[in-house]
């Protein structure tokens, strides 16, 4: 079996021509970050967990700098902190990956969390298992819930089949969300792109998101694969798929990846996807595994420095508002 692609790897790749353009667009601004886009963001991926009240297996057992990081309570409080000054209007939920028997308990907890308002958090995307035999009962409780906007199960686990997506009890609870107009999240690994492609096609009625850019440091597949992959997914047949800004941050600290080096990898998604069909994402807490939601935030408006208003304006706000319908 093929290694899978270490972040060191993935940030060795580069594209000359991305790294001199957004070189120059650095240079070009001031070193107060003057130029940079100062809109509005939409934050479309937003982790909490009260382990008093949840306990995610994963979390659980974290070791090392994940368990440093990621295994003590993480709260909306401590997200609006780590948002201060950022200009994040609006957050949307996703789910930790709870046990089973927590995904109620979890959905209900956010949804309550939105409805009590003081914070940008307004929607929540939860956790669910299309393929279970209840999952139609699982949603009921939800009809006409304002702030639940799609479902999600963490696929890119090592011990899930490339193609377990395409089960027909799967197909069928994806394409369930549809019919309630749901949306489902797309969490695969780089090898299974190219089932999460059928998967889409399987399901012409549904929404989806793929996270994390398709995670193209995740799986037993190099960047190459992860390219053609994505691109099957963006021309998919049916169009309404969009992809989040994230996840390609990596295991690294602030000093070890400038934007230059993440450039490659966000264009390769603004590229397939056009700017119509992307919207950023904190990833938070997640994302101090590799840095700070701040830094993130200043990443990406560097990549994207040198673009036309509208286009980093739709992909930091404009985007996210109208597939969630934000308002």
């Amino acid at each position: 079996m093929n290694r899978p692609l270490s972040r060191r790897d993935f940030l060795k790749v580069g594209s000359s021509a991305v790294a001199v353009a957004v070189a120059a667009a650095a240079a070009s601004m001031g070193a107060d970050g003057t130029g940079l886009y100062d809109g509005e963001i939409v934050d479309t991926h937003v982790h909490l967990w009260d382990l008093s009240k949840l306990k995610p297996p994963w979390v659980a057992s974290a070791t090392g700098r994940a368990r440093a990081v990621l295994g003590h309570d993480h709260l909306l409080a401590d997200y609006v902190e780590a948002a201060r000054g950022l200009r994040i209007t609006r957050g949307v939920y996703m789910e930790v990956d709870v046990a089973e028997e927590d995904q109620a308990r979890e959905a209900k907890s956010v949804s309550d969390l939105c409805a009590a308002g003081g914070s940008p958090l307004v929607a929540a995307v939860i956790s669910g298992r299309p393929a279970a035999a209840g999952f139609a009962a699982y949603l009921d409780p939800f009809r006409g819930n304002p702030f639940i906007k799609g479902v999600r199960q963490v696929l890119h686990r090592a011990d899930m089949p490339a193609r377990s997506c395409l089960e027909p009890a799967f197909v069928r609870g994806v394409r369930e969300l549809g019919r309630r107009g749901l949306s489902f999240d797309l969490v695969l690994r780089n090898d299974q792109l190219d089932s999460g492609a059928e998967l889409v096609d399987l399901c012409p009625g549904t929404r989806f998101v793929l996270d994390h850019c398709g995670n193209p440091h995740a799986g037993t597949a190099g960047l190459r694969a992860w390219e053609q992959g994505l691109a099957r997914i963006a021309a998919a047949k049916n169009r309404d798929v969009v992809c989040k800004v994230s996840g390609v941050y990596g295991n690294v600290s602030d000093r070890a990846w400038p934007a230059e080096r993440l450039a490659p990898l966000v264009r390769a998604v603004i590229d397939r996807f056009g700017w119509d069909r992307v919207m950023f994402a904190g990833d938070w807490p997640v994302v101090d595994l590799g840095s700070s939601l701040r830094g993130w935030v200043a990443a990406v408006k560097r990549i994207v420095a040198a673009d036309r208003p509208e286009h980093q304006a739709g992909l930091f706000a404009g985007n996210a508002r109208k597939f969630y319908a934000l308002g």
